[in-house]
């Protein structure tokens, strides 16, 4: 059924509301599996189907649909990113959000709100002009804002700060936020409705080879023989490619996100502070969301330490001294797949029949649209789309890396 005005109100009379997508049990094969049904893997089966007409797809998912990162971030969405290699990817991404609820039609709260990046010294406001130049020269929208004009934007920030003075910022006028469960559960409707199964509660524990190809995978509902397999599993990517015999350049570290009472409206555009990793948005039910750096220990564990806590605290109180008096609701947790150089993976692997989609570090979200695109078209085609080239797995023994902040092999530091 086609979600309208007219559905609402038939389904509201008759009391008849069908389940948004199937969840049949596991067949014994397809021509597609694909492990990890968060954003990334719902929206690859959701372009198999749409862009390229394989729809005999399942996706395997451990939890419940939307259980893992895809409702574990602060919905930012952006694409105001430096390097070659990341602009065109996210822009690709952008530009699908824009368009994303008509074309799966589901209500995901797109809201380009503005993005706000401060810069408190002028080497800073010198790298971040260099940063809206490259995006502009990609012909992505990026404006410089003086101090002045960020005071209208945003009145209530500490401009005075003795530490961390505010001198300006960069703004991208088209960046925002999603409601990042809704994007889960229009990509799973989406594909559902094209013919690929959903199948939660099913975790695979083992990936079977013959004569140098995949032939099945050992889940806990079964055997399920593939054609082709593809791995999007976010942070137990090094988990499950393990299970094929690939290291992977990456490590897990948590991430924690917050939210805080309601508020009446105080912020119509995320803002992040350029003296410290703290971003800010509100949401439209008032709690203000916000998040910082990941932990600084590798882990798997779907929470995060009361010192990160504070840390991220401190910084939101430099930014804007008011948040002192907000109560924090709720915290939560989710684990990124932080690669060396904190740019993602998406490419073949050894085994031809084997495809990864990994090393998201804090971009996974923002991703989502592009990555289902892009990596539908490597495995359909067994080729890398256009703007998704550079994502290879051997960039890091050839030395070709996207180090968009410059950081070398410290993937806690990307």
């Amino acid at each position: 059924m086609r979600y309208s005005a007219l559905s609402v109100l038939v389904n509201g009379l008759t009391g008849k509301v069908a389940p948004a997508w199937r969840s049949p049990d596991p067949k014994p094969e397809y021509d597609v599996v694909i492990v990890g049904g968060g954003g990334h893997g719902l929206a690859t089966a959701y372009y198999l189907a749409r862009e390229f007409g394989i729809t005999n797809v399942a996706v395997l998912e451990k939890g419940y649909v939307g259980s893992g990162n895809i409702g574990r971030n602060t919905t930012i969405i952006r694409s105001n990113y430096l390097l070659p290699g990341n602009n065109p990817f996210y822009e690709l991404s952008m530009k699908l959000w824009e368009g994303l609820e008509q074309d799966f039609n589901f209500n995901a709260m797109v809201s380009q709100r503005g993005v706000v990046n401060l810069f408190h010294s002028d080497a800073q406001r010198d790298a971040y002009r260099r940063r809206g130049n490259a995006m502009r020269l990609h012909g992505v929208d990026a404006e410089m804002l003086d101090r002045e004009a960020v005071r209208k934007i945003l009145p209530f920030l500490d401009f005075d700060n003795a530490r961390f003075p505010i001198k300006g910022a960069i703004r991208q006028r088209r960046g925002g936020t999603v409601r990042h469960d809704a994007v889960a559960w229009g990509y799973a409707r989406g594909a559902s409705q094209r013919g690929v199964d959903i199948i939660p509660h099913c975790e695979v524990t083992a990936i079977r080879q013959q004569n140098g190809h995949v032939t099945e995978v050992e889940t806990s509902r079964g055997t399920i023989r593939c054609k082709r397999l593809a791995l999007a599993t976010a942070g137990h990517s090094g988990v499950t490619a393990a299970m094929a015999g690939i290291t992977l350049p990456i490590e897990t570290h948590a991430l924690q996100a917050y939210v805080s009472e309601g508020l009446k409206p105080f912020i119509d555009t995320v803002v992040t502070f350029g003296a410290g990793h703290f971003y800010l948005s509100q949401s439209d039910k008032g709690g203000l969301v916000f998040g910082g750096d990941i932990e600084g220990y590798n882990s798997y564990a779907q929470r995060g330490n009361l010192a990160n806590i504070e840390h991220v605290a401190e910084a939101g109180v430099a930014m804007i001294p008011a948040l002192s008096r907000v109560r924090v609701l709720r915290a939560w947790a989710g684990v990124m797949d932080m690669s060396m150089d904190g740019s993602p993976i998406i490419d073949k692997t050894h085994l031809p029949n084997l495809y990864l989609n990994a090393g998201w570090c804090y971009g996974g979200f923002k991703a989502t649209p592009a990555s289902g695109l892009c990596f539908a078209h490597l495995i359909a085609t067994d080729a890398p789309h256009k703007v998704a080239r550079a994502f290879r797995l051997d960039r890091f023994a050839r030395g070709h890396l996207i180090d968009e902040k410059g950081q070398g092999a410290q993937p806690n530091l990307h």
